[in-house]
């Protein structure tokens, strides 16, 4: 599944296709450089999902999580400052990716080892010199 995403409302339109890969896994690994657009499709997302609560990268805290208007909690991960891998498992990640809640990751390179088989992998890639963006699913 491949999305070209040439502006902020063609970014709203293509997050329901997104969620409908809810079917093959709760667990969506956003990858990108910096200032690709990871926070911003995953702001997206919970709009669409109905967070209640503001949506910021969990950059200090690795993980925030928001809750929806009908109370189920989504979770978004930031492991960008991690050093180890054992951080991951100091904050209970298996608590969180084998539940039923989304989990929206940042910097899945970081702990790639630790990701359920089947989660999502969502790539996204600028198009050089201009605001573009090409989101890709695995």
């Amino acid at each position: 599944m491949e999305f070209i995403v040439e502006s902020l409302d063609a970014l709203n339109k293509t997050v329901p296709e997104l969620l409908k890969l809810k079917q093959k896994s709760n667990v969506f690994a956003f990858y990108g450089q910096m200032g690709a657009g990871k926070t911003t499709l995953i702001k997206a997302i919970c709009r669409k999902l109905m967070v209640k609560d503001e949506v910021n990268s969990p950059t200090f805290s690795i993980v925030n999580e928001y809750k929806t208007e009908n109370g189920e909690s989504v979770f978004h991960f930031d492991f960008y400052r991690i050093n180890k891998i054992e951080e991951a498992f100091d904050i209970g990640y298996e608590n969180y990716f084998y539940s039923p809640s989304y989990c929206f990751i940042e910097w899945p390179e970081k702990i790639e080892q630790l990701l359920p088989e089947n989660c999502v992998k969502v790539f996204i890639d600028i198009i050089p010199d201009t605001e573009t963006r090409i989101i890709r699913c695995e």
